[in-house]
């Protein structure tokens, strides 16, 4: 049922909803298997958002599922951002040329970077500069043998037998993710939705991305998150093609033992989704990584215009809609509307 699944998420036709639904239809199917089946003889089929969660991980703290949540790699990054101040305050460090531009009264500056439209190339920057946080400053190395590179390799070079002591530098992880992302042209949503799917790995496998397991952590949070985001799903076989020592049994198991461990629970809100963005452009800004700017056009104000009038218009509809159904209270005082820019 697993690989049926799996089989229906990968086609092109399916968008992401389907592709969502497919897999949690999945997951109560294997629950049925295991003996949760409905008194009336048919399977019980929970919907996703009534699933328990384990007793010591309350919704609100975990901030893959709950907007409010701080982010684990923001809260990790926090320690280092703080002592290199520390370090350069002491040591009068200058923070040398600046480089950032600002906007002024005759030039606007913007990057092409938005939360709907990433910066590929930027984004993923980020979001492997967090996993590098994640490493660098783990609790302990608490791990699955499904994802130990020992026990299951990506390549055929024997793996050294200190390999589970060094830590990955940033350049090491971003070179790792960047070559998956330009083989499978994935997008830049996609890398977001991978790093949501890693820290709910983490937290509800109760387990540490470490030296050891790392790169099987992220292969399998990438390949889940392509076939949940992007249309064009890419397969499993098409990542043996990328990584050419590595089968697609293992890649099959490795997926499976993912999504038993995320629960089935692959739902990334799009206020998830927004906070996990602007938390990665903090991140960037603690760490001095700059989104490219340049200054505001002629043309592409023209379209910022357009966008924010059609912004206008829609929600302009959708609140007399709302109006609309609150008059039908007697003597209901009138709402006073203010006007607002949108740039």
């Amino acid at each position: 049922k697993l690989s049926r699944a799996r089989g229906a998420c990968g086609g092109a036709a399916a968008g992401p909803e389907r592709r969502a639904d497919a897999y949690q239809v999945a997951g109560a199917a294997a629950e049925a298997e295991s003996g949760d089946s409905d008194p009336g003889g048919g399977p019980h089929l929970q919907h996703i958002s009534d699933r328990e969660f384990p007793d010591d991980l309350a919704l609100e703290s975990n901030p893959s599922d709950h907007p409010r949540a701080s982010t684990i790699f923001l809260s990790k990054s926090q320690t280092d951002v703080r002592e290199k101040r520390k370090s350069n305050h002491i040591n009068h460090v200058s923070p040398g040329q600046l480089t950032k531009k600002y906007s002024s009264c005759s030039t606007i500056f913007i990057d092409d970077s938005t939360v709907s439209q990433p910066n590929l190339r930027s984004t993923i920057k980020c979001v492997t500069l967090a996993i590098y946080y994640h490493i660098k400053n783990r609790d302990s190395d608490r791990s699955l043998d499904i994802f130990d590179e020992k026990s299951h390799p990506l390549t055929r070079e024997e793996v050294p037998e200190d390999y589970y002591k060094h830590d990955p530098d940033h350049k090491h992880i971003y070179r790792f993710v960047r070559t998956l992302f330009s083989a499978a042209q994935l997008t830049a949503e996609c890398a977001i939705v991978t790093l949501v799917y890693l820290e709910r790995l983490l937290t509800y496998a109760e387990i540490d991305i470490c030296p050891s397991n790392w790169k099987r952590i992220v292969l399998g949070a990438i390949l889940l998150a392509s076939k949940v985001w992007d249309d064009q799903a890419v397969w499993n076989v098409d990542y043996c093609q990328i990584l050419k020592d590595i089968t697609v049994e293992d890649m099959n198991e490795m997926e499976r033992h993912f999504l038993e461990l995320l629960q089935f629970n692959i739902n990334v809100p799009a206020s998830v989704y927004a906070k996990y963005y602007f938390d990665l452009r903090s991140l960037a800004d603690d760490n001095n990584l700059s989104f490219l700017l340049e200054p505001l056009s002629k043309e592409r104000a023209q379209k910022l215009e357009a966008i924010s009038r059609l912004c206008e218009d829609k929600y302009k509809d959708l609140s007399k809609a709302a109006m609309r159904r609150s008059f039908s209270a007697d003597n209901l005082v009138g709402i006073r509307r203010s006007n607002a820019i949108l740039s």
